[in-house]
């Protein structure tokens, strides 16, 4: 089978492009291949329209928490939710969110959903530091408009599979909250290298086996990047994987999934 894994952006551009993954599922060992990099959107929206059968792990939040949504009166559906925030345009995306946190107590500013507490991810709501917000902004609405299907979000296409990938939660099972990866060249450190090089090798060694059920053979140069774009794409490769393997129990899902929150595609979103 092929799996795709995909670090996205909000901005791509030739500095801090999406970047794809492509491997191969043989039984339980996952073959890493072509690395590609796209500066672009266009480039995405296209990958998303390829036929299948594929899987892809995705970078991104592919929805918002149901407490924010009903909060703000928003279309209770995830394809109504995506189409009212891109009916905002970015700009109005970004207005609205600052506008629904400025008034809010500390502590009830944005708010996640079950599958972030599941796993530790931050709110879809954020738009600082790491700007899932926008993420979710720039992707989900082409999600919905390529006809992809989300399992437990989205009917589609059932040769075009894609699942909500979550590398920081994969990687904390392997080397904890060590620091491996940074855009600004300044804070690009020897540690974040090493980290990167022990991720990798804990994956090589067959560290994830035992939790995400496959082998996987990858080139070491996967962890020379030191923004962590391509080794991100490796671990949203192998928790596509995992998905993929679950298929015939609904991808993996927790046994209550929120269509309008969505999920993240790994084991440890299930407890």
């Amino acid at each position: 089978m092929r799996i795709y894994g995909i670090d996205f952006t909000s901005r791509p551009r030739r500095g801090k492009p999406i970047t794809c993954l492509a491997c191969d599922l043989e039984g339980d060992r996952l073959c890493a291949g072509t690395l590609c990099t796209w500066p672009g959107f266009a480039p995405f929206e296209a990958f998303l329209r390829q036929p299948g059968p594929w899987i892809a792990g995705i970078d991104f939040p592919f929805g918002q928490s149901r407490t924010f949504v009903t909060n703000i009166a928003w279309p209770t559906t995830w394809s109504g939710t995506v189409q009212k925030a891109e009916s905002l345009g970015r700009a109005g995306f970004r207005g609205a969110l600052d506008a629904y946190r400025q008034p809010r107590p500390f502590g009830d500013k944005e708010h996640r959903r079950a599958t972030d507490r599941a796993t530790g991810a931050i709110s879809p709501q954020k738009l600082y530091r790491t700007p899932v917000g926008l993420m979710f902004f720039e992707g989900a609405p082409r999600l919905l408009k390529a006809g992809v299907t989300i399992p437990g979000v989205q009917p589609g296409d059932p040769e075009r599979i894609v699942v909500e990938a979550y590398p920081g939660v994969l990687a904390r099972q392997l080397i904890g909250r060590r620091s491996y990866k940074q855009d600004t060249r300044a804070q690009q450190t020897p540690e974040r290298d090493q980290a990167r090089r022990a991720l990798l090798q804990a994956i090589l060694d067959g560290a994830v086996q035992p939790a995400y059920g496959v082998r996987v053979q990858a080139p070491l140069s996967l962890a020379d990047d030191p923004t962590g774009d391509a080794l991100d794409a490796l671990l949203c490769a192998i928790q596509a994987a995992w998905a993929w393997t679950r298929r015939a129990g609904g991808y993996g899902q927790p046994n209550s999934v929120d269509a309008l929150e969505g999920w993240i595609a790994d084991p440890h979103a299930r407890q």
